[in-house]
């Protein structure tokens, strides 16, 4: 267990990659911080820290860095100080009029401009553009100014410190100007940039919310209250005051509100939003429920098993925020990049100026020196390349957890696409988890009687190749005949008087050693075991079936036995064959019973008779040859093969979530789950190469064409809005994908 309390923090004035870098190190040097992760998509900080730092001290020094800090939730807090689960609401709700105001008040400077070239002549005199730019610069701008100031005193650069050198560039220069009596003045210029970047960052502020849908959804599905009954009588309690094993009634249409197992009733329940199955699953008495899901056309009673933050919604909820707050090491070399990236643009604009100011020919050089520079100074904000890997790692891990993959880390995310082997446990992943009866084979063709004959001997049994026969006899609605008189013998079989039709008859269930001591076998039986030997594969184990007859005793069948394969084994194998993936089976089971699985699926490599050791070393061996590899199991009896994968996957059924062994839990017993995952992370990273590739061009093309005077500010504001939006929408995507 960690000693170290993990904080959440809601980080605002963020801007730029510079900024989130400026916040981190901020925390970092908090006494007692451990590590610290700032999110510029999410505008959230995840800080693990102890002693002798606080969740205050912590939040203070991201507010002494000139940022705005509120604290979410501390993990593990048992004080009621800091709530469980709260979440900041989207901020700037009020840039929009902002925008709105700011256009107005520029539209009256940039028309004369666009009626130029059409030899329209609508310039305002200079005073009166003064009047209009002066709110646009210092009101509805002044955030660029004290976040810029926030930069200096930090020894820091960010986007807002460009806006604000440049703009006011534009502005002083054009001021100048009118003591001088030009009518040639860039108050247009200046408006219109802080126009252009306060719309940009409106747009990438709605589009970014878009990226958290996911976890707004899960958020959703939390009921406010729940109808307990308490000594007979029904309460409708908030969620704060239910307590554990209270019963909980919930109607048709309604959400369940919490963890638990159905206690009376039955009910189609839709999970779709929590395990991405889009069928709605049948719940009676005994089943586990999940807080969140819809309960669809009967009354359910469930015992509460799980509160609050110990829910499965919860955990999910928590699960998707982690991945999204996380950084995987591509964005970590994007942000060192960011961190020298403004003082380098500040070189650049400065060296503009100067060639332009010194080298440049015309009446004015020094009006062309500055605008070039202040369009050095707009263009080359970092946001694009700030915006670029986190939006897509939110839109991707958002995606998937809708289709019932929780991945865990960014980093899962990220490795994932590489995964070139899949190494699959058999029992519960590759098949359904208990003995199954496949197939049965009559003597003479009397399938029924075997059935009825075999059931009604193992009605007295408690073994699950017991429950196996009365389940089969229930599913093909045989008759289960009386018997009385049962005896066990161990290692042999069970024998009982059964009431047959044709009167009582003394009927044996056992193994085939059994029968040959009983004199059951002969011909009958050497005949039964070559028709026996094209059972399913998955068919492992045999029980034979014989009775009391005149002449001895006589053979009448046998009952084939195994761990029957789950109905998505074959297409999860072929998906991740056709993504040139490899596969192996991994299992406890003897060989021949781990190739027979293996042929029937198409897998191609088999490891069997291993312990739970020897499975980790086997995993090993194969990552030992240079492979990526992955490992699917049911996230306990499996963990050591888990731990020593690259990328581990634990299954899970219902509530039973292992969400803390493995790198990736699967929410429904679906193998065909582990393709999907490769395959949106595959399309998330091939995202952030492409959200990161425009982001580099667009600086590498833009500002060399701002310094050479091919782009002037107001172009270059507007470029540098879009770019961020672009960015953004590109990952957005990402929410377009279902699986194959």
């Amino acid at each position: 267990m960690s000693q170290y309390n993990t904080l959440n923090l809601s980080v605002g004035s963020m801007s730029c990659a510079s900024c989130s870098s400026a916040v981190e190190k901020a925390l970092l040097k908090v006494q007692g911080v451990q590590s610290a992760t700032v999110n510029l998509a999410t505008e959230k900080a995840q800080v693990e820290f102890s002693s002798p730092a606080t969740p205050q001290a912590i939040a203070q020094a991201v507010i002494n860095a000139g940022y705005e800090a509120e604290i979410l939730n501390l993990a593990g807090d048992k004080t009621g100080e800091y709530p469980a689960a709260t979440h900041a609401q989207p901020q700037g709700l009020g840039e929009g009029i902002s925008v709105l105001l700011a256009a107005l008040l520029t539209l009256p400077l940039v028309l004369p401009m666009v009626a130029m070239p059409f030899d329209q002549h609508w310039m305002l005199p200079g005073w009166l553009q003064l009047l209009l730019a002066i709110p646009v610069q210092f009101c509805l701008g002044g955030r660029f100014y004290r976040a810029g100031l926030n930069a200096i005193r930090n020894r820091t650069g960010n986007m807002d410190l460009l806006v604000a050198m440049g703009t006011s560039a534009a502005f002083g220069l054009s001021v100048y100007l009118i003591g001088q009596g030009s009518e040639h003045l860039y108050f247009e210029a200046s408006s219109a940039v802080i126009t252009l970047v306060m719309l940009g960052k409106w747009l990438e502020a709605r589009a970014k919310r878009q990226t958290t849908a996911a976890i707004s959804a899960l958020q959703a599905l939390r009921p406010d209250t729940a109808r307990v009954l308490r000594n007979g009588v029904e309460y409708t309690l908030a969620m704060a005051d239910l307590q554990l094993n209270d019963e909980v009634v919930v109607r048709p249409g309604e959400r369940i509100p919490v963890d638990g197992q159905v206690k009376k009733g039955s009910s189609h329940v839709d999970e779709a939003l929590i395990t991405g199955e889009s069928e709605p699953v049948m719940k009676s008495m005994g089943a586990k429920v999940t807080g969140g899901a819809v309960n669809l056309d009967g009354v359910l009673h469930i015992q509460t098993t799980a509160l609050g933050a110990e829910t499965t919604l919860a955990r999910i909820i928590r699960l998707v925020e982690d991945a999204q707050a996380a950084k995987p090491d591509i964005q970590k070399l994007v942000d060192k990049v960011s961190a020298v990236f403004v003082p380098v643009v500040l070189v650049v604009a400065l060296c503009t100026l100067l060639a332009w100011g010194l080298l440049g020919g015309g009446e004015n050089p020094w009006e062309v020196a500055i605008l070039n520079a202040v369009a050095v100074l707009v263009i080359a904000c970092p946001c694009a390349l700030g915006l670029a890997t986190p939006t897509a790692i939110m839109a991707g891990t958002g995606v998937a957890a809708r289709h019932g993959i929780l991945i865990k880390d960014a980093q899962a995310l990220e490795l994932a696409h590489r995964i070139q082997t899949v190494v699959f446990d058999k029992t519960g992943t590759l098949t359904v988890g208990k003995p199954t009866l496949i197939q049965y084979e009559a003597v003479h063709g009397e399938h029924a009687e075997l059935l009825a004959k075999a059931a009604a001997v193992e009605v007295g049994s408690m073994h699950p190749l017991a429950s196996a026969v009365k389940t089969r006899a229930e599913q093909e609605g045989v008759a289960v005949l009386e018997a009385s008189d049962l005896q066990d013998l161990p290692g042999k079989g069970l024998s009982a008087q059964v009431n047959a039709l044709g009167g009582p008859v003394r009927v044996y269930v056992g193994t085939l050693r059994w029968m040959d001591e009983l004199g059951a076998t002969g011909e009958d039986g050497a005949s039964l075991q070559k028709r026996t030997a094209a059972l399913q594969p998955s068919a492992s184990t045999r029980s034979w079936v014989a009775e009391q007859a005149e002449g001895g005793v006589r053979l009448l069948g046998v009952l084939a036995f195994g761990d029957e394969l789950k109905a998505s084994a074959q297409s999860a194998v072929s998906s991740l064959h056709a993504l040139k993936v490899h596969t192996v089976l991994l299992t406890g089971d003897t060989q021949a019973s781990a190739d027979r699985v293996a042929s029937s699926l198409g897998i191609q490599h088999t490891l069997a008779e291993q312990l739970p050791g020897d499975k980790s070393q086997a995993v090993a061996a194969l990552k030992s040859s240079g492979q990526v590899v992955a490992m699917v199991g049911d996230g306990i009896n499996d963990a050591p093969a888990l731990a020593a994968a690259d990328v581990s996957f634990a299954m899970s059924t219902g509530t039973d979530v292992a969400m803390h062994t493995a790198d990736i839990t699967l929410m429904r017993a679906d193998p065909g789950l582990v393709a999907h995952t490769i395959d949106i992370s595959r399309r998330t990273y091939n995202k952030i190469k492409q959200n990161l590739f425009w982001a580099f061009v667009y600086n590498a093309v833009g500002i060399p064409l701002a310094a050479l005077g091919y782009l002037n500010p107001v172009l270059a504001g507007t470029a540098m809005a879009l770019s961020s939006v672009s960015v953004v929408t590109n990952a957005l995507m990402l929410r377009n994908w279902k699986p194959q």
